[in-house]
């Protein structure tokens, strides 16, 4: 058996990085390691992030992060009322139905739910 079980994600300041996660998302703190300036983030079904600051000239390339959400359309709203900018709002885009912004260290976050992936995701 093979599980995707966690990740690193260099980041700028892991604290307001751990505080962006879970305010807009929902993520849970698993532990924090502050001597090490690393927070460890986990998604409801156990998914972890470890999130430990690096500075940025010496962060290596960049990764996309697709989260799964009940509703794009929902969250999107959500998220701008909260005043998060968006790069794309949800539409259809070349890898599905869905929405994209960026966090705080400029990683991209693609947003996407099942009910809309099927009913209006497919190739553009």
């Amino acid at each position: 058996m093979v599980k995707f079980d966690h990740m690193n994600l260099p980041v700028t300041n892991y604290q307001s990085s751990r505080d962006w996660y879970v305010r807009n998302f929902g993520f849970k703190v698993e532990f924090e390691v502050p001597e090490r300036k690393t927070s460890a983030i986990q998604d409801d079904a156990g998914f972890t992030i470890f999130l430990y600051e690096q500075p940025a000239q010496l962060s290596g390339a960049k990764c996309s992060l697709t989260l799964q959400v009940d509703d794009v359309d929902s969250k999107y709203q959500e998220l701008q009322s909260k005043g998060v900018a968006f790069v794309n709002p949800p539409g259809k885009y070349f890898w599905g139905y869905g929405a994209e912004l960026r966090d705080p260290d400029g990683y991209q976050i693609l947003l996407w739910d099942e009910v809309s992936m099927k009913e209006k995701g497919g190739s553009n």
